[in-house]
């Protein structure tokens, strides 16, 4: 009766190291020794210390993570066999059960609830690994707005007598679908801090000398929870094609900036009730008289609340470039999802007006306060995929026929090429 719980333990770590390869059990082995060293145990245990400055997580979360790795026996020694049992789990597990060591993670308090403040302390330490160099540091009012757009997109469902609004499992699998950039930080915490930050990497803004950088909607937070949903390869670098308050309200200006560069682009809104919102456009904006584009876009919000709504399958409705066409039936303008006249999101060839209804596209719902929008300002970032900047350079450097075809290429978009259309 008295080994009952060693023999638990025993078939947990067995069943656990059946997840990993033989090799990566040997790495796995190197990696407790090299920390077991650092932590003066002669190789018996990785103190907490240690293991906090391996995974860069310090703090709450920190003491968390190590207490559920340990599986709270307060004992202050992670072994090798806990290190192997919380991997399996955290890193080879299921879907939910990823979630749920997750859902526990969380709950940095560890009274059984997961309330909002246990959110907000694991937020701002996200915040404090992800905006850690002196390029990304956040003063008090930006943490604060920052941390608000994340809790203000969670709901707090489950009822706790005596105590703050409880998340519950289903809330949370609905949090992380609308911030798929947090479901990806809080899903690899048991890996090096260095390698944690590239998986969580966060896109350089380009733009040119003439844009004053206060001008500028897009923040780098705001790009991070963009990003979410975008492959390592479009984290590099983004570069702004324009911006209505250094162009102006112009469609032709728009469409002739982005007519440069052909790869995907994030067309960003602020309007005047101060929402901040826009849409992922995996396609070049081109002209076409009906919907085009494919399932790799999505609408997004920013401001007051972050939120990325993907395409559901439900239709192809998904971009929408209207150019100098003479019919009711084809708006000139862009736009994303729903349908002519109802979009989830579109802006007129006017620049100055536009729409955003709840939409079955991309299940989102009305992106701003209300249905129809005036926007202050527009922007749009052209994504410079990684390895693609010398190809951009030598494109810019095309022969005469070449530039020819472009200055073709642009007024078809325009649709002043073939005028008889």
């Amino acid at each position: 009766m008295g080994n009952t719980g060693s023999s638990s333990a025993d078939h947990r770590f067995a069943t656990a190291s059946r997840a990993f390869t033989q090799k990566e059990l040997e790495d796995l082995k190197s990696l407790f020794v090299s920390l077991a060293a650092q932590s003066q145990s002669n190789g018996h245990f990785i103190s907490p210390s240690v293991f906090q400055a391996y995974t860069g997580l310090h703090g709450r979360l920190g003491e968390r993570m190590f207490n559920l790795v340990t599986r709270e026996r307060k004992d202050q020694k992670l072994t090798f066999e806990d290190l192997v049992i919380a991997k399996a789990t955290y890193e080879k597990g299921t879907k939910d059960e990823i979630e749920d060591f997750i859902y526990h993670l969380l709950d940095v308090s560890n009274d059984g609830i997961l309330g909002r403040s246990d959110l907000e302390a694991v937020l701002s330490e996200m915040l404090d690994c992800v905006f850690s160099s002196k390029d990304h540091e956040l003063g008090l009012s930006n943490r604060e707005e920052i941390l608000d757009i994340y809790l203000n997109a969670a709901t707090l469902s489950k009822d706790v007598e005596g105590c703050e609004k409880s998340m519950s499992p289903e809330d949370l699998r609905s949090w992380f679908t609308l911030l798929p950039s947090v479901r990806k930080f809080l899903g690899n915490l048991l890996m090096p801090s260095d390698l944690r930050i590239q998986v969580s990497q966060v896109p350089s803004l380009l733009h040119s000398e003439n844009v004053n950088s206060a001008m500028i909607v897009l923040r780098k937070e705001y790009a991070w929870h963009i990003g979410g949903l975008l492959p390592t390869h479009e984290l590099v670098e983004w570069k702004l094609l324009y911006h209505s308050t250094v162009n102006g309200l112009s469609f032709t200006t728009f469409m002739g900036n982005i007519s440069i560069d052909e790869g995907p682009t994030v067309l960003l809104i602020k309007d005047t009730e101060g929402y901040i919102y826009g849409g992922y456009a995996s396609q070049p904006w081109e002209r076409h008289s009906n919907f085009y584009g494919d399932m790799k876009s999505f609408l997004f919000q920013v401001y007051p609340k972050a939120s990325i709504f993907r395409a559901t399958g439900a239709n192809n409705n998904i971009q929408w470039c209207g150019v100098n066409f003479n019919s009711e039936s084809i708006p000139n303008g862009v736009g994303f999802g729903g349908r002519v006249g109802h979009f989830g999101l579109f802006v007129s060839d006017s620049f100055d007006q536009g729409h955003t209804f709840t939409c079955t596209t991309f299940g989102s719902p009305c992106l701003s306060k209300v249905s129809q929008i005036y926007p202050e300002v527009i922007e749009c970032w052209g994504i410079v995929a990684s390895g693609k900047q010398q190809e951009r350079v030598d494109a810019l450097r095309g022969t005469v026929l070449e530039r020819f075809k472009e200055d073709r290429h642009m007024l078809n978009m325009v649709g002043v090429a073939n005028s008889s259309e």
